[in-house]
């Protein structure tokens, strides 16, 4: 409904509440890098791997298992269509 009246600014928030919550969006959550494939936990994920820190690292700073890291990353890796984590900093740098 804010894409049909022009309301970006209010179409970009809800976007991001939606991402936060898990979803996918639309148009308005188009970023270069297949970014908008992503949930926000997934590109948060992905900013800390590009930052260089461990999965063991980015779970206490996310407040998550290790394992729950690995599976984040196993998902954007085939989202993504990347093998590894230096392809996957690279998107995100």
């Amino acid at each position: 409904m804010f894409r049909q009246f022009d309301a970006r600014p209010w179409a970009e928030r809800a976007a991001a509440e939606l991402r936060a919550a898990g979803d996918r969006v639309g148009p308005v959550d188009r970023e270069p890098g297949g970014r908008r494939e992503l949930t926000a936990q997934q590109t948060r994920i992905c900013e800390l791997v590009a930052q260089g820190a461990t999965n063991r690292e980015i779970a206490d700073l996310l407040l998550l298992s290790t394992r729950t890291v690995e599976y984040h990353l196993r998902n954007i890796f085939s989202r993504l269509g990347v093998r590894s984590r230096v392809e996957l900093a690279s998107l995100f740098r």
